[in-house]
């Protein structure tokens, strides 16, 4: 759905598709037939933003196809859904039985990592909307931090200046701006807003932003506004914000507390845990949440869990969840006179990775649920002054762009 700040921006949100995990061509083509259009119909959209994921494999193929583009374009028009974002982050293993630390390999010191976001990039290109003035594309925040060194800081700096060019190169060739967006997240090299600015300081702004996740801003225990005037000072965009909050614990000690943040330990993903610093300090981090109940944390004061919950309702007692943060996250993005970022995606990846009670029983449930996230999203944005904007008037490119950027 599209919607429209007071500055004239038109703001496009969407919910991702890592909650529909498919990992070729011919598997995402049937996955927005079970499952994407349901999601349209449920929210009574005529058109809803759907940011897809594609394993390197399958965008190296699509990207060297653009017959293959525009057939998945119209399979898009056909369910009334539109991507303007793409979600570069994991390269093959988003939905193996385990992920953990797979998921930022290869880092951006390698070239694997700028070929396969040069890709996604061509094929943004020519999924966007006649009438989109850009798309964009996430991706981690540089890498992991463990055996990070001066070398490959220094090859990733060449390889994001490399990056720019190519996005460069692509605008000159398909007349389609396309940015990326750096992905701040607890346990990488880029951890915080903070970090984000001193690594990418050299960056080309023009070409490469950050991608401002309100549930890794709220477990690094950021200020959403503090973090937005530091990026604006910075002349750091945000090219794509996600809508996401985290699973928080205010007493981590309570007995009652620990039996109920157990359910969420699952084998798939990390859920980094951080621990509020104590008068001002950093704070206290564990990489998953099960060292962090194994007692890798204290628990003297209160933890925030990188497992996305659901937006549009909150954990049972006595968890709570980070919507707070997601709420003063979207009021420092867009309540002022220009809109903060174009793109906001509701980060639905984690459905799956709920307790099990927590899930829904079958795919019209999930559909509902995630409609329903849409829904609070829109109204949040509502409560800031957006309106709603018309959908596209023509889903397909007038002009069929063919060529290898």
């Amino acid at each position: 759905m599209r919607l429209r700040h007071r500055d004239g921006t038109t703001v496009h949100l969407g919910h991702c598709a890592d909650v529909h995990p498919a990992d070729t061509l011919e598997g995402i083509t049937a996955r927005l037939a079970a499952h994407a259009e349901p999601v349209r119909r449920a929210t009574g959209e005529p058109v809803v933003g759907l940011g897809l994921w594609l394993p390197a494999v399958t965008a190296a193929a699509l990207a060297a196809d653009p017959a293959a583009v525009t057939r998945l374009r119209r399979e898009l028009a056909a369910r009334g859904v539109e991507t303007v974002t793409l979600n570069g982050s994991p390269y093959r293993v988003f939905h193996a039985p385990v992920v953990k630390r797979a998921v930022y390999y290869p880092d951006w010191s390698e070239p694997a990592r700028l070929e396969y976001t040069l890709d996604l990039a061509r094929i943004m290109a020519r999924l966007l909307p006649d009438d989109a003035e850009r798309g964009s594309v996430s991706t981690l925040g540089l890498a992991w931090r463990t055996a990070w060194s001066r070398t490959r800081m220094s090859a990733a700096m060449r390889q994001l200046d490399a990056l720019a060019a190519g996005l460069r190169q692509i605008a000159a060739e398909t007349g389609r701006t396309v940015r990326v967006a750096v992905e701040p997240e607890p346990g990488c090299v880029a951890a915080t807003t903070g970090q984000a600015v001193e690594v990418l300081k050299d960056a080309d702004h023009d070409w490469i932003g950050l991608c401002l996740d309100a549930c890794h801003l709220a477990v690094a225990h950021e200020d959403p506004g503090t973090s937005v005037a530091r990026l604006l000072a910075a002349g750091l965009p945000v090219v794509k914000a996600q809508a996401s909050s985290a699973l928080e614990a205010a007493d981590p000690v309570d007995p009652r507390v620990r039996k109920a943040l157990e359910a969420f330990t699952e084998p798939r993903f990390l859920h980094q845990t951080r621990e509020a610093g104590r008068g001002g300090r950093e704070p206290l981090g564990s990489d998953d949440l099960g060292p962090a109940l194994a007692g890798a944390l204290p628990g003297r004061a209160p933890w925030r869990i990188h497992h996305h919950v659901p937006l549009h309702e909150e954990p049972a007692a006595p968890l709570t969840s980070t919507r707070p943060v997601l709420r003063d996250t979207l009021r420092a993005l867009f309540a002022g006179d220009r809109a903060g970022t174009d793109h906001v995606e509701v980060e639905t990846s984690a459905w799956s990775a709920l307790p099990e009670h927590l899930r829904p029983a079958d795919a019209a449930g999930l559909a509902r649920a995630v409609a329903a996230e849409l829904d609070w999203a829109a109204r949040e944005l509502a409560g800031l002054g957006l309106t709603r904007a018309a959908p596209p008037a023509h889903p397909l490119p007038t002009v069929e762009r063919t060529g290898r950027a």
